[in-house]
This record gives structure tokens, sequence and C-alpha cells, in this order.
């Protein structure tokens, strides 16, 4: 019998991870506040329901939230139409949305306080790209043997996972360490290809070398997409990410200069214009 698995978030990464899913045999009992992903969704072979009571009713074992940030899930869980109110036992809730660390500890702790649900953290990294090819890196923490156990479902929506200890919170650093450095990564491959410009030296050229030289990085190779990133989505969840780091950094009195130049340049070395606040 296939295991059903719940999944909340059908947006730009949640969409592929739950197909995914489903390629490698899973039933995905799917849910998003936004309907018009329904049709997309259940031509794809997801299960979708109206309520988030439904998924937690009929998931096996597990749920997968892949929603934005820490106001969301908190809703999703514990909302008037969350998923407590299901009242169901022993389900773990996977958390693959980034949010800061303490936030991630203090939802963990809420969970294990209000009901009789767990919750294990696995931040994924690799972008839109990697969700379609199934080869997202993973970030796990909580529970070893819990996040152990559902290793087939990360095993099918990524090519490598990571364990970064029992307190929910160690992955979301994890993901920080990964972005703050892709976010560096990204204002110097943006600035030497601005310097390359000015005289007239051709892109591709810049990046051919690049890719066969110390220059190398997984922003050169993968350019074409990450050139297209917009202002109002991956870029301004980068961002957050980086000011999440410099957070941390201030929080702890850990000096990270890079990454506090990086947030400030970050939109004018993409030559993107900031969203409106």
């Amino acid at each position: 019998m296939k295991k059903k698995i719940g999944f909340i978030g059908l947006g730009t990464m949640g969409f592929p991870m739950a197909v995914n899913l489903k390629k490698a045999g899973f039933e995905v009992i799917g849910y998003d506040a936004f309907r018009g992903v329904y049709q997309k969704a259940e031509s794809a072979g997801i299960t979708m329901v109206g309520t988030l009571n439904e998924v937690a009713q009929q998931a096996d074992e597990a749920i997968i939230s892949m929603v934005r940030d820490y106001d969301q899930n908190v809703a999703v869980i514990f909302g008037e139409a969350g998923l407590l109110t299901a009242h169901t036992k022993g389900k773990t809730i996977i958390v693959m949305s980034t949010l800061d660390p303490d936030s991630m500890n203090e939802l963990g702790k809420k969970v294990e306080e209000e009901s009789e649900l767990q919750l294990i953290s696995a931040a994924v990294s690799g972008g839109a790209s990697g969700a379609e090819a199934g080869t997202l890196s993973i970030m796990t923490s909580g529970p070893a043997e819990i996040v152990k156990s559902f290793q087939y479902y990360f095993d099918a929506i990524g090519s490598k996972t990571f364990y970064y200890g029992d307190k929910p919170g160690n992955s979301q650093v994890a993901k920080l360490v990964n972005n703050m450095i892709l976010g560096i990564n990204m204002n110097a491959v943006a600035e030497g290809l601005k310097l390359g410009n000015h005289y007239n030296l051709p892109q591709t050229e810049i990046l051919n070398l690049l890719k066969v030289s110390t220059g190398d990085s997984w922003v050169v190779r993968n350019w074409d997409d990450v050139s297209q990133w917009t202002a109002d989505t991956a870029l301004a969840v980068l961002l957050k990410d980086l000011k999440s780091t410099f957070g941390e950094g201030l929080k702890h009195t850990i000096a990270l200069p890079f990454n506090a130049l990086s947030s400030t340049q970050l939109f004018d070395a993409m030559g993107k214009e900031k969203p409106q606040a």
C-alpha cells in the first residue's frame, strides 16, 4: 500500500517537490491557500484537499510544510482551521521552510507542548531547478530516530541529506550559512561581469573561463537561472535570509562583514529594483 504524505504549500519550490514525491510512489495529499494551483496539481496526480484538517487526517505519518515564513507555519499548524483541528496523534510535521533558528526552535517547542504531534526541520537548498530535478540538498535536525525514519521522503526530493542534531533550529543555521555564502558569491560574480561588460568582453566567454578556473562556483554554473531571479521572489527570499544571518551575528557577537555588505548591495549588484515596502 502506498504511503500517504501530506504536503502544504505548492508554490515555486513546493509544487515540483510534491510531484517528485508522487513520482517516487507516494500518494501526496496536497493543500495550498491559492486555489489556482489545484488543477495543475491534480493533473500531476496529487490528491488535493480543501482543508488542513483533511491533510492531517489522511497523511499516514508525516506532513511537509513548505510555506514561506514563521507566521504562515503558525497559522498552518495552530490556526482556527489548522492541522491541530484534526486531533491526530503521533504524526510528524516536517518544516521545510527557511526560518531563523530561534523561531524554528520556538515552533518545535510549541508543537511539543500544545499537541501530540512531533516536529523536525528539513531546510532545502538548490532552488527551483533543484526542486524540479529532485537534486535538492536537505539539511535536517530534530530527534535522530525520526529524521532517519523519513529518509525515503528525502531521497525522493533530494540528492543529499545532512543531519545537524536534535534542535530543530540547527538545520536553519546550516541553511543561513549556505545562503550567506550564496549571497556573497552572487555579488562577486555580478561585479566581475560588470567590469568585463565595461570593456565589452563577451559575458558568455567570461562565464566559460570562470567555469574552468579558480573563479568557479555554483552561481557561475547556474548564472543563466540566477540572473533571472526576480526582486519579489527569489531575491527577496535570499535578502530575508541574509538579514536573518546578520541578526544571528549581532545576537552572538560574531562579525560577518561580508554578509552585511552583501545584504545592502545584492539588488544593485544584480541590477534589480527593490520591491516597494
